[in-house]
C-alpha cells in the first residue's frame, strides 16, 4: 500500500460538507446511501465524532462518520468510511480511523470501537481487523441484525465487529 498523502489534512467535518460526503458514499457503491438531509444534519449533530480528510484542493476525499453509543459512552460506533475512488488505496481510511480514535480517546475515554460489516466485505474487514491490531485490541463478531430484519428489499445481515479494549494510541 502506497502511504497517504503528506498534504492530507484531517479535521473535523462542517456542514457544507454534506453534499460531499454524501457523493462519496454514493461513489462508493458498497455502502447503504441515505439521504442528503441525513449528510448534511450528521455533518452538523455528529462533527465532534466524526473526521473528514480534505485533498490539496480542500475538497474531502474520505470520511469517517461515528457517535458514542448511548449508554456506553466510552464506545464509539462507527457508521460509515468512505474514501474517493481516485484515493483508495493510500491508507487513508486507516489514517482517519487512527486519527478519529485518537481524538476521541483524549477527548472522552473512549476504550472500545464498534462496527457493522456485511458479510463479503473485504475491504471493510481488513480495514477494522488491522486498526485492532494496531492498538492492541481484541476482536468479536457476532450477527446484530439479520437480513430478515430489514424491511426494504435484499439485504446482508450486518455483523457487529467489536474491538477493545483499545490501549495504544501512540503515532502509526
Amino acid at each position: 500500500m502506497t502511504a497517504a498523502p503528506a498534504d492530507l489534512l484531517i479535521e473535523r467535518p462542517a456542514t457544507t460538507d454534506g453534499p460531499a460526503l454524501w457523493r462519496l458514499a454514493k461513489d462508493s457503491k458498497t455502502l447503504d446511501l441515505n439521504s442528503s438531509y441525513s449528510y448534511l444534519l450528521w455533518c452538523r449533530d455528529f462533527a465532534g465524532t466524526s473526521v473528514v480528510a480534505r485533498g490539496a484542493d480542500g475538497e474531502p476525499v474520505g470520511f469517517v462518520t461515528g457517535y458514542l453509543r448511548p449508554g456506553r459512552p466510552h464506545t464509539l460506533f462507527i457508521w460509515q468510511v468512505a474514501v474517493d475512488p481516485g484515493h483508495q488505496g493510500l491508507g487513508i481510511a486507516a489514517r482517519l480511523l487512527d486519527g478519529l480514535t485518537a481524538r476521541l480517546a483524549a477527548e472522552h475515554g473512549i476504550t472500545e470501537v464498534e462496527t457493522t460489516i456485511t458479510p463479503g466485505n473485504t475491504a471493510s474487514e481488513r480495514l477494522f481487523t488491522s486498526f485492532a491490531e494496531r492498538h492492541g485490541a481484541g476482536v468479536t463478531r457476532e450477527v446484530l441484525l439479520p437480513a430478515d430484519l430489514f424491511p426494504d428489499g435484499p439485504h446482508d445481515p450486518e455483523v457487529l465487529y467489536r474491538i477493545g479494549p483499545l490501549t495504544d494510541f501512540t503515532a502509526h
